[in-house]
């Protein structure tokens, strides 16, 4: 792995997200859920490993807005929802975890209808599955499946909509989120030379990153975060920002506490007020906040669900940046 196929991953973003919207406009991946399960489950069951759990928690919290019983769990619990005829249980096979999603699959099999997306139709976890949802990522070089996380968040949103999960943003046409997404992804890729370099010597410490997201976007400093621990090896961690003054803002009293701070909660203002007062700093991404050392702003943010395909990328791009330099 290399950050040179990292960056080759993320300039095909754009155009798997383009891709998946035209099939989604020419075949419902879930056309056979009616066949499966009532019209609305009485427990909905989301599995996934690493990033892919992050996209999971993301679509279950959205689900449960509409009143679904939708819970995001990790695949290596002991227990969750129990199995039977009322539990749709969503597997997420990317990027990894196939002996725990195996394992938990093995309570649900032939008991419960199992949905699975996969990145590649040889996966293990394919074997449990009564609908497969192929994932149109195309071969990611990196390791770090970028692609493959934004279209499993893409997919999920749309199985929520199936399910009777309205969209949250502006546009009611899936089709066309993805493809303001992928407008959006594509803007902050070409404009990186601009903010990238800005942005991480902004973030830069000797103790690490902090990604701070509000709940419903917590997946993107998740997200981040993994990225830059796994792509260039360093210190990353997530937060949620209205929980930050109750739990990091004592890391960042004893620390050289750097921020990534997605915006959109209503604490995003005291966030920043209690880290500047600690002599930390802060990037906002999508929105402007009193104080930040840089703003990344991109088309489309203010759309809740342009926001979550397209954050995501922020991360990535710092990822692929720290990279390159430590292989200097």
């Amino acid at each position: 792995m290399t950050a040179q196929q990292l960056i080759d991953d993320l300039a095909g973003k754009p155009d798997a997200l383009t891709a998946l919207a035209d099939h989604l406009v020419r075949r419902d991946p879930f056309a056979a859920l009616p066949s499966l399960v009532d019209d609305e489950p009485a427990g909905i069951l989301l599995l996934g490993v690493g990033s892919a759990r992050y996209a999971c928690e993301a679509a279950a919290a959205r689900m449960r807005l509409s009143g679904l019983g939708a819970v995001a769990e990790f695949a290596s619990a002991e227990r969750s929802l129990p199995p039977g005829p009322d539990t749709l249980v969503v597997a997420v096979a990317v990027g990894g975890g196939v002996r725990e999603l195996c394992t938990v699959l093995d309570e649900y099999v032939e008991r419960s209808a199992v949905i699975v997306f996969a990145d590649s139709p040889d996966s293990p976890v394919v074997r449990y599955a009564d609908v497969v949802v192929p994932l149109l990522a195309g071969d990611e070089r990196s390791g770090l499946a970028c692609r493959a996380y934004q279209n499993v968040l893409a997919l999920l949103l749309q199985l929520g909509r199936r399910l009777g999960a309205p969209a949250a943003g502006a546009a009611t046409d899936p089709t066309l989120v993805l493809r303001r997404a992928a407008n959006a992804v594509s803007d902050l890729i070409e404009r990186a030379p601009s903010w990238v370099p800005e942005a991480a010597a902004a973030l830069e410490s000797r103790d690490g990153v902090h990604l701070v997201a509000p709940v419903e976007r917590l997946a993107s400093a998740q997200r981040g975060a993994q990225a830059i621990r796994q792509g260039p090896v360093r210190a990353a961690h997530a937060a949620e920002t209205g929980e930050w003054s109750h739990t990091d803002r004592y890391l960042a009293a004893v620390s050289d506490y750097r921020a990534l701070l997605f915006t959109g909660s209503h604490y995003d203002d005291r966030m920043a007020e209690h880290l500047l007062q600690l002599n930390g700093a802060l990037v906002a991404v999508g929105g402007e906040v009193a104080g930040a050392a840089a703003t990344v702003r991109y088309l489309g943010d203010a759309d809740p669900e342009v926001r979550l395909l397209t954050e995501p990328v922020v991360g990535e791009l710092l990822a692929a940046h720290w990279w390159a330099r430590r292989r200097r």
